[in-house]
């Protein structure tokens, strides 16, 4: 959840990603884009194929270059920035988790996790220190010298997320971070984002198609052909209805959900 004065990390404004459809067709992926996350948000952003989702993450994560419209990022105008300082931006600020996990076979948990800091000249000795600290934080001590293919999908995802956090971004963007999951292990993953989310109040980004997967976000943005279709805040919601009513529920608890009685 943001703090009360929480200030505006990321802002797109009439932002749009067009693709050329034929010789003098263009299509548009995404249009006039218009959203505000701040500081400490757990947002998911939902849609089916051809929403506009994958596009949306792209621009979010700085690996597509805005060209039509305003990308801010902490204030600072990202859409005019070159090749390199998209690069820059990204190993610094912004953590990714990827749904394939993404991490190199031939290293072992602790130096994958590691990597990201050799980017910003932290010594080796310091790296593997760090690197280590996150995987505890994750539930990995004793799998840090394993390497991927020797532990679970559960537990890859893990290192993952411990290689999210470890430049500590202002930022964690997971592109379907579950779907190679089976369901108890998407319950633990989603609730170890959460967990992390309120020891860390950084900020958090889910991009899937789940809807499940979508309701463990504190507000969720639809998209529907490249439009933001809804965006509800929970926080927002549930702070209206305790005024009114403070028994009012407004999400499900997935977690505790009880079998319906015959």
């Amino acid at each position: 959840m943001p703090l009360k004065n929480a200030k505006p990390v990321i802002e797109l404004i009439d932002v749009c990603k067009i693709y050329p459809s034929g010789p003098k067709d263009l299509f548009y992926a995404l249009k006039n884009i218009n959203l505000t996350l701040k500081e400490g948000e757990f947002v998911s952003i939902i849609g089916k194929s051809g929403s506009g989702k994958s596009s949306m993450m792209n621009i979010l994560g700085c690996l597509d270059p805005v060209k039509v419209g305003t990308y801010l990022f902490s204030g600072e105008n990202v859409s005019t920035f070159q090749d390199f300082e998209l690069s820059e931006l990204r190993s610094q600020q912004i953590g990714f988790i990827f749904q394939s996990y993404n991490l190199l076979d031939k290293y072992s948990l602790l130096e994958n996790v590691a990597l990201p800091l050799s980017y910003n000249n932290i010594g080796r000795k310091e790296r593997f220190k760090i690197a280590a600290e996150y995987l505890k934080v994750v539930g990995l001590e004793d799998r840090m010298n394993h390497k991927p293919g020797d532990v679970s999908g559960g537990q890859r995802q893990r290192a993952a997320i411990a290689r999210a956090l470890v430049n500590k971004p202002r930022i964690i963007l997971a592109d379907e971070p579950t779907g190679n999951l089976d369901s108890n292990t998407e319950l633990e993953i989603l609730s170890l984002l959460k967990d992390l989310h309120l020891k860390y109040n950084t900020t958090i980004i889910i991009v899937t198609h789940d809807e499940a997967v979508a309701l463990y976000a504190d507000r969720i943005v639809t998209l529907f052909d490249g439009l933001v279709y809804a965006d509800v805040d929970f926080t927002k919601v549930e702070a209206e209805l305790e005024v009114e009513n403070p028994k009012a529920a407004v999400k499900p608890d997935l977690e505790n959900k009880e079998e319906p009685k015959e």
